[in-house]
């Protein structure tokens, strides 16, 4: 099985976009309650790592079948390396505390693509 490292300077050399961000998939630990408490907190660590530049996409996920809320939730972080977003991950309140926990992934982003609609007078942004 080849290494991180070298799958990505392979993705590299054959013309791929090859960003590396950062995915972390995120668990209620259990106490809703404390979840719910810590709400705030994980929220404006957010915006502030969101206006730092560090946090990419953020949000809460569905279960398989697409219809249920479960509590999961998704971040993705722009970072220097697997332990500085390993870093931001355990800094998040709800890991912090234990309200959450969470598992660490590279994501290697090759394809894709997103439309950004500006509209000047109306101060409107939409993200298609």
């Amino acid at each position: 099985m080849p290494k991180w490292s070298d799958y990505l300077a392979t993705a590299r050399e054959r013309g791929a976009l090859a960003l590396e961000l950062y995915c972390v998939h995120s668990t209620p630990a259990g106490d809703p309650a404390l979840v719910r408490a810590t709400l705030p907190d994980h929220l404006a660590y957010q915006a502030r790592l969101e206006a730092a530049g560090s946090l990419v996409f953020a949000g809460p996920m569905s279960d398989e079948t697409g219809e249920m809320m479960e509590g999961m939730g998704m971040i993705v972080y722009r970072a220097a390396s697997f332990e500085a977003a390993r870093a931001l991950a355990e800094a998040d309140p709800m890991h912090e505390r234990g309200a959450r926990t969470y598992v660490l992934r590279r994501w290697m982003v090759n394809e894709g693509g997103f439309t950004l609609n500006v509209r000047l007078s109306g101060q409107a942004v939409k993200l298609a």
